[in-house]
């Protein structure tokens, strides 16, 4: 999927932590959960009718940015949230280890 202005906004929906996608009917999701300055990436879905449009891989860089941005510690057991750490090495000094 381009990254154009006509791409649909991922949008940080707070009040549910996680952030989202929509397109018509459809919500693409990446949920978290705060444990003191750890932001802990539980789920990312995307609905059938949108697979392979890229909307898993803007979720998670949108989220793993704002993460950053906040100065949060990322542990992400959601295993989509950890491929894209691990694809993308200028996240892994923000995660949290054991």
């Amino acid at each position: 999927m381009s990254h154009d202005a006509d791409a649909p906004p991922v949008i940080h929906n707070a009040d549910q932590k996680r952030f989202e996608i929509r397109i018509g009917p459809e919500l693409a999701i990446a949920e978290y959960m705060l444990a003191g300055r750890n932001i802990i990436f539980t789920h990312t879905e995307v609905p059938p009718a949108l697979e392979g449009q890229g909307l898993g891989n803007r979720l998670a860089k949108f989220a793993l940015d704002y993460a950053v941005a906040q100065g949060y510690k990322i542990q992400p057991l959601c295993p989509f949230i950890a491929a894209y750490v691990r694809r993308h090495e200028e996240y892994q000094p923000h995660v949290w280890h054991t």
